[in-house]
């Protein structure tokens, strides 16, 4: 395990609307981040999984790809009418699309970066977030596979001008999901059809033409599933949501959480506490435990082992997130999207809370790669408004905060957690920095009573507001005394009492002067 002086730095990706900026920290000297590259125009970026290169897309037909060590351009590739484009596990191939402009036009291009050059070209009529990228990988790019007609077909990766090499038979198949650490195995869904019922089932990758599903779970109303695969590629959680609830509880549906397992060990539903729609469903990066925060709000959260028993209780509340920190220990529940933003901080080894903190109108959030922090930011196009970067500690505390006109992305680069020291080393030497940047205690009262003073001051005792009283009793008594000939003086105002006795005088002086005529 890499000690705190081998650790790489952390880095961040910003992007704003035509131009992008690599930062470095945190943690940041002088509680500022530090440029590594500064404003590069794209309107697209993406790191590859392993945090080795950059993909920036500089136009509709433009696309240049990083060296993430050095910061330089390696590579351009000229790619007209392109919509989308994304690079594989390690960084070796560029996949994208473009716009069919005839039948049959072999649009999606896997073009290997060290030469420029195409290895591998296929047609496909249109792109949705199920079926990009067209060619999915695992995570050491060893298996790559995609989904066909009633097929899932594989590749030899170490040469795509073989074409496909095996093909899998899955008559009806919707999706596919290949495990990606290790590589091992295949998931395969589809659809009810015809009275039969839709399932998932699992493949070994490996011969796969001739293997039968080592798991199968089959199930009724079921319009679109989520595949969540384990690091290890042993578990599945298969998260099932129809359009409709029977039960009509729901206007979003009806959803539930499967867990299959490649050993046939365990096949069936998660044994969830409360009924309602599951929010979220997160494997840990071990691989050996999950959390689901699942039901109807306040939402519950529950961390189970890999043989679906539950480890803890982590509560109830207005929560649909979870996120598990790299290096182990740590993890976030919080409550995003449409929900206030509340986030607890969980210590799920010793299974006690570490702080509560928000962060109202979050898009999105991830914890940085080596444990110590954890970053939301608003975002456009979801928000225009209070755009916006926060990075907090592992315990929930504000580190860090910069507010932007328009900010369209915010991104971590990758590491290997393996390459940061033990998350234990690295909290207490983040603890002592924190110490040395703290003022020494005896100078001058607390921060704390001075606002108080301050406010107390500059806040002077309110007074009690009247009683309210409606808008057709406030004349009442005025019209009470002209109907009884009494003379409401108390009830009118001051202005009124004034101007009553101007007409006093003037009809005395009046009366006055026709006396004295006469």
């Amino acid at each position: 395990m890499a000690s705190n002086s081998q650790s790489p730095p952390l880095e961040i990706l910003v992007r704003g609307p035509e131009q992008f900026s690599l930062w470095t920290g945190p943690p940041f000297a002088d509680g500022q981040p530090a440029v590594k590259l500064e404003k590069v125009n794209c309107i697209n970026a993406k790191f590859s999984d392993d945090g080795s290169k950059l993909m920036i897309t500089k136009s509709n037909s433009l696309i240049t790809v990083y060296d993430c060590n050095t910061a330089k351009e390696i590579r351009a590739f000229e790619v007209p009418n392109v919509v989308a484009a994304t690079l594989s596990p390690c960084g070796t191939y560029l996949q994208t699309f473009q716009k069919p402009s005839a039948p049959q036009e072999k649009n999606v291009t896997l073009w290997k970066i060290d030469t420029g050059s195409p290895v591998y070209q296929q047609s496909q009529k249109n792109m949705t977030k199920g079926n990009w990228p067209a060619i999915q990988f695992s995570s050491d790019e060893a298996t790559a596979c995609r989904l066909a007609t009633n097929e899932v077909q594989f590749f030899d990766t170490g040469d795509f001008s073989k074409g496909v090499t095996i093909r899998l038979r899955v008559p009806g198949v919707a999706a596919a999901e290949l495990s990606s650490l290790p590589g091992s195995h295949v998931a395969a869904f589809v659809p009810e059809s015809k009275g039969v019922p839709a399932s998932v089932q699992i493949y070994a990758s490996r011969n796969a033409s001739q293997s039968q599903a080592v798991a199968r779970r089959s199930f009724f109303r079921c319009s679109t599933t989520q595949l969540k695969w384990n690091h290890g590629s042993t578990g599945l959680l298969v998260v099932v949501q129809s359009d409709v609830d029977k039960t009509n509880q729901s206007y979003y549906g009806e959803s539930k959480l499967c867990y299959l397992t490649t050993d046939g060990m365990h096949e069936g539903l998660v044994p969830l506490r409360k009924d309602g729609p599951i929010h979220d469903a997160q494997w840990s990066y071990s691989g050996l435990e999950f959390a689901v925060v699942y039901g109807f709000m306040p939402a519950k959260a529950t961390l189970f082992d890999k043989k679906c028993n539950p480890l803890l209780e982590l509560g109830t509340g207005p929560y649909n997130t979870i996120r598990w920190n790299p290096k182990g220990k740590f993890l976030c529940l919080a409550g995003f999207g449409n929900l206030p933003g509340d986030m607890v901080f969980w210590d799920y080894i010793d299974k006690k809370q570490l702080g509560t903190t928000k962060a109202e109108w979050s898009v999105t959030s991830e914890w940085s790669p080596d444990g110590c922090y954890f970053m939301t930011a608003t975002t456009a196009p979801r928000l225009q408004v209070d755009n916006g970067i926060k990075i907090f500690h592992y315990n929930g505390s504000l580190y860090f905060k910069k507010m932007f006109d328009k900010l369209y992305q915010v991104d971590w680069k990758p590491e290997s957690p393996s390459k940061f020291g033990d998350i234990a080393e690295l909290i207490k030497s983040l603890n002592l920095v924190q110490l040395e940047d703290k003022k020494p205690a005896g100078q001058g009262p607390p921060k704390s009573t001075q606002t108080s003073v301050k406010a107390s001051s500059a806040n002077p005792q309110a007074q009690k507001p009247a009683a309210y009283r409606p808008p057709h009793a406030k004349n009442a008594a005025a019209i009470q005394a002209q109907l009884l000939g009494e003379t409401p003086s108390e009830s009118m105002s001051k202005n009124a009492l004034r101007n009553k006795k101007k007409r006093e005088k003037q009809k005395e002086k009046k009366a006055a002067s026709d006396a004295s005529s006469s």
